[in-house]
């Protein structure tokens, strides 16, 4: 037989009242109450009812959050941000990989599991704006990504437009004349917003746009930076620097150089963006843009739970913080935040 919250009850000699509230986190319990009843769930090993819990409450405790990869340490790095600041917040998260394919996140959109689900945190990539739109599913969402999002969204987000022309005036600002881009050069997200910031520091410097230099990639891994950053090394007119659109093509391209018998930075200058772990133990230590993940993760969660509980405050568009940390790949050892 399951075990039920009265047994809990029973087993920790409180009522069936104050046991439900233990399991629902009511703050009027006394410390050892909530102790005592908490050590009766471990042993008996109860689970509850999510959908008697719903049709009571209204929510299940559960929301979801729906990331384009959770093998990249950015994403495993805010997945893992999400999962703590929630069960912090009395929430449990289920993570989904959609493997950044429109189909996985058209199933998102159509909110398969919506029945179990408070809410969702969800982080498109393949989607267009107007896809989006379309979503008919009720429950609550916040966007998470650099792109343009539609009108009945919260949306929580780095300007990676002012990010990356930060980062390209940086690269400009050492003297370098042939700075180059590696990318995904999608027509819409965050790599096509990273481009337009590196165009804009190019156009303000002076400097026309060269196609040349720009090497679109179909990944955005490691080994997809390597072959990019030895392609422009191997061009007519190589590159004195370069702006990868992550830091995991960064470390690749870092590879590459020294594959090349190129030396960062005194012969490329290298920046990444997203300032993952890596960074600082890569060889040379990688500059690069630092997103302000603690603020992206409490205000994603801020806005949903808001939405979850019946606020019916405007929609949200929340600019997350970012620096600019400059590292030995471009000479240096500083911070620029913004």
């Amino acid at each position: 037989m399951p075990v039920r919250l009265k047994d809990v009850a029973a087993h920790s000699g409180v009522s069936i009242k104050t046991a439900s509230n233990v399991v629902h986190d009511h703050p009027h319990v006394k410390e050892s109450t909530r102790v005592r009843v908490q050590q009766a769930i471990d042993e008996l090993g109860y689970r509850p009812n999510l959908s008697a819990r719903r049709m009571r409450y209204g929510k299940s405790g559960f929301l979801a959050v729906a990331l384009p990869r959770l093998d990249l340490p950015y994403f495993a790095e805010l997945a893992a941000k999400i999962s703590e600041r929630a069960g912090a917040l009395g929430q449990i998260v289920l993570l989904d990989a959609t493997g950044g394919t429109a189909e996985s996140e058209r199933i998102v959109l159509r909110g398969v599991s919506s029945h179990i689900i408070d809410g969702v945190i969800f982080s498109p990539l393949a989607l267009t704006a107007e896809e989006i739109a379309g979503r008919t599913d009720e429950v609550p969402m916040v966007l998470l990504g650099e792109r343009i999002v539609p009108e009945g969204f919260d949306h929580v987000a780095v300007d990676s437009v002012a990010a990356a022309q930060a980062m390209t005036e940086h690269l400009l600002s050492l003297g370098r004349t042939r700075v180059a881009a590696i990318g995904r050069m999608s027509a819409t997200g965050t790599h096509s917003m990273r481009l337009s910031g590196y165009r804009q520091a190019l156009t303000a410097a002076g400097l026309g746009f060269d196609r040349s230099l720009v090497r679109a990639v179909t990944d955005f891994d490691r080994e997809a930076g390597r072959q990019a950053m030895h392609s422009l090394l191997e061009s007519e007119h190589p590159p004195d620097a370069v702006f990868c659109f992550n830091d995991l093509m960064a470390i690749g391209a870092l590879r590459a150089c020294r594959e090349a018998g190129v030396r960062v930075p005194e012969d490329v200058a290298v920046g990444g963006f997203d300032n993952i772990a890596e960074c600082e133990f890569a060889t040379p230590a990688l500059t690069t843009i630092a997103p302000d993940l603690d603020v992206l993760v409490d205000e994603a969660l801020r806005l949903v739970l808001a939405r979850v509980n019946g606020d019916d405050q405007d929609v949200e568009d929340v600019a997350v913080p970012w620096r600019l940390i400059v590292r030995e790949s471009t000479g240096g050892s500083t911070e620029v935040g913004k």
